[in-house]
Parts: structure tokens; C-alpha cells; sequence
């Protein structure tokens, strides 16, 4: 009887990610994928001031394709749970491919504009959005519910990995010839495409249904449920509060290296230990979540998140900053890990698009003005002063989150 009860539990007990062979090939093509990003999005400002001149102008360029994802993030949500989820990453994958291939091919042409760029981060952007919709509910396909938050942070680790090596790699490639990054970025979506191609299980719950009403009767339905999850519906508002402020971060971090008389390689080091904290941050994100508690966690990140904010100011050199960027970066996986893995959870899958779509533009649609503003403050006022006024938005949605009682009331992730 006793032997009869450990087989059940261990046919109950699902297998080790390490032994999923479709998570692995999602998590491994989504990895090599954002060491491409990380890499690219390093030079970008590099490239944007040189191109450019001028940080304000810098600022509205990598704005741009922040600002067409909150445009096109609505109707990508609701397409996306119409349409085939994997492949519509697909798609977008080879898509980006072709759009960041086309910057080295332009500069080697010599025929290289700030309006090419323009239409590449806009396209970038569009690309993205469509992607990032249909990627929200694959993780919940390729792994049990027990163990979203134990896949979330993995995602996490690998993501991280990317943030510390990408810029390291950035910027040493950046200094060899500045559109190599631009090359690897590209091969990398190839790579991530063709691992989506192999995985053998559809990203929806059921067979797509033919629609039955149309596409904005679809988002509002999305606004509806989120509307109406007091909890969601705030996370999503804590996020804005901690990310909106932040999105000028690569930029802000450039000059500020810059200021402290940092070379491309030092700044590349700056980046990278980021990273490192970004590791670290994603490595504690699933044990922190069992041993504090969902509520608890999401109230100790947002203010430390706000808090070591303020540490870049007494930065004396780019050592120090690296080292206090490696702090400070920590928090970063730990929260979002937390408040991912919660609203996955949440949200039922033929709502994933519609809902995760809905939450993004109230939590990163702020995202351009914020790197816009970041443009200007660093141009106008300096680096310091940006931090500190950048510092006040965060400060108030971490007061928020602590008296906040739809979170005072949140149930594990398991339970939900």
C-alpha cells in the first residue's frame, strides 16, 4: 500500500525542467536571442549619439519603438489570441532578423541615415510587441502551474546572463567595428526562430476557435477582466511606477560613465555588472518568493527597487558605479519574476494576449515619454538631478504598494 502511494506521487511529481526538452528549447532560443538584444541594445545609444550629437535626440530615438509598442499593443494581444501563437513568434523572429540585419548592411553600404534608424526601432518595435504577446502564455504551455515560478526565475538567471555578457561583448565588439553587435544581434533571432520551429506543442490551451465577434469587442473584453482584478490591476500600476521612471536606464547610464570619464569598455563594464546583479537577483527570485510570501516580497522590492536608485549618485569612478549597478540591479529579476509568475497565473489562457497586452500598456506605456524626459533631463541638467527627480514616482508607488489592501489580500500563486 505504502509502495502503490510513492509511485502515485512520483507519476503526480512533474519532471525536472532540466528533463523538459520543450521548455529547454524555448528557454535556450529565448537566451541566445536577448545575448543578441543586450548586445545591440548596448551600442544603440553609442550609435544614437554619434549619429545624433545630442542626448535629447538620442532619447527620442530609442524612445521610438517603446512608443509604437504601446501603440500596437492592444490589437497585438487580441491577434494574438486569435492567431497561432508559436507561429506568430516565428514570424517575428525572421522578421527581426531582416530589420537589424538591414542597419550593418546600410552602414557597410554607406548609406547608414537617422531615418533608417527611425524605421528600424519602429519596425523593432512592432515586431516586439507581436512576439512578446503570444510568448506571454508559452511559458504556461511548456511547464505545470507548480512550477511557473521555478521556470519564470530560470527565464530570469538566462535573461540576466544576457545582461551581463551582452554589453561586455557590446562593447568590445562595438570598439573592434560598430556594427558587429548589429551581425550577432541578427544571427541570434535566426537561431531563436529555428529553436521555435522545433518545439513540438501548440502555445494554446485548445484549438483556435473561429472568432465570433470582432477584434474590439476581443479588447474589451482584455480591459474588462483587468478592470475588474483589483490586484492585476494594480501591479500593473506598480509596475509603471517603478519601470516608467527607469526606462532612460541605458542612456542615463552612458552618459553618467561618460561623466566619470569611463571609455566604451568601462562603460561595457558598467552594464555587465548589472548583469552580474541581474544573476544573482534571478537565482533568489523563487526561493525569496517560498520563504517571504507573494505580498510580502512584492512590498520589500518595490522599495528597495526605489531606495538603491539613489546609490549611482555618490558614484566617485566607473568601478564604483559598476559596483553599485550590481547592487542595485539585484532587485530588478526578483520583482518581476514575482509579479509575472502571479499574473500568468492568474489570467486564463484564452485571456493571456488580451489581458498581458492590456497590462502592458498600463505598466510600460509611459516607457517613451520616460526615456524622452531622461533625454532632456541628462541634456539640461545633468545626470545627479535626473536620479533624484527620476527617484520620486518610485518612492510613491512603494509607499503605495504598502497600504495597498487588494495585495494586503493575495493568495499563493499555487492556490490560485
Amino acid at each position: 500500500m505504502q509502495t502503490t502511494q510513492h509511485f502515485d506521487e512520483a507519476r503526480a511529481r512533474p519532471r525536472p525542467l532540466w528533463r523538459n526538452v520543450h521548455y529547454l528549447l524555448l528557454a535556450g532560443g529565448q537566451g541566445i536571442s536577448s545575448l543578441g538584444t543586450y548586445t545591440s541594445n548596448f551600442a544603440i545609444p553609442l550609435l544614437a549619439l554619434a549619429v545624433t550629437g545630442s542626448a535629447a535626440q538620442a532619447g527620442l530615438l530609442i524612445g521610438i519603438r517603446s512608443l509604437v509598442m504601446n501603440l500596437l499593443s492592444l490589437l497585438a494581444g487580441a491577434l494574438a489570441d486569435r492567431w497561432n501563437r508559436k507561429r506568430l513568434m516565428i514570424i517575428c523572429e525572421w522578421g527581426n532578423a531582416i530589420v537589424t540585419g538591414s542597419i550593418p548592411l546600410a552602414w557597410w553600404l554607406g548609406h547608414l541615415t537617422l531615418i533608417h534608424l527611425y524605421i528600424a526601432a519602429t519596425l523593432q518595435g512592432a515586431l516586439f510587441v507581436f512576439y512578446q504577446m503570444a510568448e506571454s502564455a508559452a511559458l504556461r504551455r511548456v511547464v505545470p502551474r507548480e512550477q511557473l515560478a521555478s521556470a519564470s526565475g530560470q527565464n530570469e538567471v538566462i535573461n540576466s546572463l544576457g545582461i551581463m555578457v551582452g554589453p561586455l561583448i557590446g562593447g568590445l565588439l562595438y570598439s573592434l567595428r560598430p556594427m558587429l553587435p548589429f551581425v550577432l544581434d541578427t544571427a541570434s533571432f535566426v537561431i531563436s526562430a529555428i529553436s521555435l520551429l522545433c518545439i513540438r506543442i501548440n502555445f494554446h490551451e485548445e484549438a483556435i476557435d473561429v472568432p465570433t465577434q470582432n477584434i474590439v469587442q476581443d479588447i474589451k473584453e482584455g480591459l474588462s477582466w483587468l478592470w475588474h482584478e483589483p490586484l492585476v490591476r494594480f501591479l500593473g500600476i506598480l509596475t509603471a511606477g517603478l519601470m516608467v521612471p527607469c526606462a532612460g536606464y541605458s542612456l542615463l547610464m552612458v552618459v553618467f560613465a561618460q561623466s566619470l570619464h569611463a571609455n566604451t569598455v568601462e562603460t561595457g563594464y558598467v552594464f555587465a555588472a548589472g548583469g552580474l546583479g541581474s544573476v544573482l537577483g534571478a537565482l533568489l527570485a523563487a526561493p525569496l518568493q517560498k520563504w517571504l510570501g507573494f505580498k510580502r516580497l512584492i512590498i520589500w522590492s518595490a522599495w528597495i527597487w526605489a531606495g538603491f536608485w539613489l546609490i549611482y549618485i555618490i558614484a566617485p569612478n566607473p568601478l564604483i558605479l559598476a559596483a553599485m549597478n550590481c547592487v542595485g540591479y539585484a532587485i530588478v529579476p526578483i520583482y518581476m519574476v514575482a509579479q509575472y509568475s502571479y499574473r500568468v497565473a492568474r489570467v486564463p489562457d484564452r485571456l493571456q494576449g488580451r489581458v498581458n497586452s492590456v497590462f502592458r500598456l498600463v505598466a510600460f506605456g509611459g516607457q517613451p515619454l520616460g526615456i524622452a524626459m531622461t533625454g532632456v533631463l541628462l541634456q539640461y541638467l545633468g545626470p545627479i538631478t535626473t536620479i533624484w527627480i527620476t527617484f520620486v514616482p518610485q518612492f510613491v508607488v512603494a509607499l503605495a504598494a504598502t497600504f495597498n489592501r487588494a495585495l494586503s489580500q493575495a493568495r499563493p500563486i499555487e492556490k490560485e
